[in-house]
């Protein structure tokens, strides 16, 4: 890790009957930030699979958070379809105004 690398985190709770609910309430966006560049250097979600949690982390990792997440909102609502969606893009809102904060 670069000095001017942070960690954040963000949570959003999936909506009650769901299926992914039932197995995990919360759904956790963890992110790599390189302060400098304000880019994604590494993601994290707390999906129990491996590949779905792969599967987003490829989506956010490498964007430029400078000018906020829509990009990365509307890339999550074409390519990652499951009921629980708006959990995970809150999860990743919620990251990314921490980082807005801290800076």
């Amino acid at each position: 890790m670069k000095k001017d690398h942070v960690l954040v985190a963000g949570f959003a709770q999936f909506p009650k009957g769901t299926p992914v609910y039932e197995t995990q309430k919360v759904i956790g966006c963890i992110l790599i930030i390189d302060k400098t560049t304000d880019i994604i250097v590494d993601a994290s979600f707390t999906f129990i699979l491996d590949m779905t949690n792969e599967f987003i982390s490829s989506l956010v990792r490498g964007k430029c958070i400078k000018n906020g997440v829509e990009a990365i909102i509307k890339e999550l609502e074409e390519k990652f379809l499951i009921p629980g969606q708006r959990a995970v893009i809150q999860s990743v809102i919620a990251a990314y105004e921490r980082y807005h904060d801290m800076k």
